[in-house]
């Protein structure tokens, strides 16, 4: 075992039964994919498995403070991933490990241990998958996935709303997408009075394995009745299924028997049903026939808010300078952002060190050097049509309009300022231009800066959008 783990001598727990150790280690890898490499390096490569007894999971971390801040912010998920590798788990406890020069850890201090949820009429076994820290009320929302937010609000206050049916979220690692699938399930499982509404919510590769599970225990019948009873099928990760013509095939009868039922689907993907390329054309035709919602990058101002949100949450205090450090400097996705601020309060509390500029390059040396920007030329030329609401092909065309050449020389500019393309590779970007063309851009726009501070203020800002 890795991380200390041979030194644990466990107490009245069993680890002698096959498949036990295996077990942990497929948790151990769909934990560390559930919060990225980041998160799980700072807080949870040290939890160590320490045994089961009965329906109860025993894990240990080396301090108090690690103890307590795995339990509060992983405990749930922790819960969820053994519950599903093993059904009959149904508690996660949390220990302290003393060990000290091989002594035997003192496990005499757990933490209340935390339960799976249990099923509900308002929900379906699936409820365990649900992360009780994904809800509507712990979401940031800003310009880039406000839209999202909205619809999927409105699926959760009323499911099965013409024009919401199916509802098709989309978008990069780590924009939301998940917290707005478990938010949804979170509201409907708490609406009181009226009917229950069940909520079946899982991975595409979840719903492929428990096909092909049916299939070989020639159960599909009660497999096919289960899916087709509920309210609302929430599907995650859907581009899982592609190439997988079998279960592609299942799921779009599980579709249409549900949707003709008049009942609430919900899917979440890396791309937008028409880019899907490996679904059947008769799939992405109904996945699009109803609300298609994209999550955008996020901005340094949506960031910025998804950082200072979870540090008031947490208790923490930041300084608002490390606040917008980061939220300018790791722009990948969200995931990576909180992983980063974790561990930045983690060092802060171990260390007894207070949280600045300096210690945030410090502890954070790694994750920084893999966020330098590498700023491409069409990146450039994107941003400066938009902020200057032209078409991104007039970058590229004979036209000399004022309005038209002086974005097209700011784009220029820029290209020279923070790439390290040459003036002739540049200049093949913008039409095949000629690098004195790119040369009299640069030497315009400089002396521009010089003597309109309006402009040099748009130029500014349009570094710093890039840089970021």
């Amino acid at each position: 075992m890795r991380d200390g783990e041979a030194m644990l001598k466990p107490h009245l727990l069993r680890m002698e039964e096959p498949g036990m150790t295996e077990e942990w280690s497929r948790v151990r890898a769909r934990l560390q994919a559930e919060v990225g490499d980041v998160e799980y390096r700072t807080w949870l490569k040290q939890v160590v498995f320490a045994g089961i007894a009965g329906d109860e999971v025993t894990v240990v971390l080396p301090t108090r403070f690690l103890r307590d801040w795995v339990n509060k912010e992983y405990g749930a998920l922790l819960a969820a991933l053994w519950q599903e590798e093993n059904p009959a788990i149904r508690r996660v406890e949390f220990r302290t490990a003393a060990a000290a020069r091989g002594a035997a850890p003192d496990l005499a201090e757990p933490t209340p241990a935390l339960a799976v949820p249990a099923p509900t009429p308002a929900r379906t076994e699936n409820a365990a998958a649900l992360d009780q820290r994904f809800t509507f009320e712990t979401f940031v929302v800003g310009k880039p996935n406000e839209f999202a937010y909205a619809c999927a609000r409105r699926v959760a206050e009323s499911p099965a709303t013409a024009g919401f049916n199916p509802l098709f979220l989309y978008g990069g690692v780590g924009l939301g997408k998940t917290h707005l699938m478990h938010a949804i399930a979170w509201e409907l499982s708490a609406k009181r009075g009226g009917q229950p509404v069940s909520v079946a919510y899982m991975s595409a590769e979840k719903f492929m394995y428990r096909f092909i599970n049916a299939l070989r225990s020639q159960s599909t019948l009660e497999f096919k009745n289960e899916l087709r009873s509920v309210d609302v099928l929430m599907i995650d990760d859907l581009q899982f299924l592609i190439g997988k013509d079998n279960t592609q095939e299942e799921f779009f009868h599980t579709f249409n028997a549900l949707v003709d039922a008049g009942k609430q689907i919900v899917i979440s993907a890396d791309k937008s049903p028409s880019d899907l390329s490996g679904l059947e054309d008769r799939l992405r035709t109904r996945l699009g026939c109803g609300m298609v919602a994209d999550l955008h990058a996020t901005t340094f101002e949506l960031r910025y808010s998804i950082l200072d949100a979870k540090a008031q949450r947490a208790g923490v205090e930041v300084p608002a300078k490390v606040i917008e450090f980061l939220a300018r400097k790791i722009t990948s996705n969200n995931r990576e952002l909180e992983g980063a601020l974790n561990r930045l309060v983690a060092h802060a509390n171990l260390f007894n060190r207070n949280l600045t500029m300096e210690t945030a390059h410090e502890v954070l040396h790694d994750v920084l050097k893999a966020h330098d920007r590498k700023v491409s030329i069409q990146e450039i030329q994107k941003r400066v049509s938009e902020h200057f609401n032209i078409r991104i092909a007039e970058m590229s065309s004979a036209r000399r309009a004022r309005n038209i050449a002086r974005p097209r020389q700011v784009a220029m500019y820029l290209a020279k300022q923070l790439t390290s393309k040459s003036l002739p590779d540049i200049g093949r970007h913008f039409g095949d231009r000629d690098h004195t063309t790119v040369m009299h851009a640069v030497s315009r726009v400089t002396e521009l800066i010089g003597t309109d501070a309006a402009f040099a203020e748009d130029v500014d800002l349009l570094r710093r959008m890039l840089e970021t």
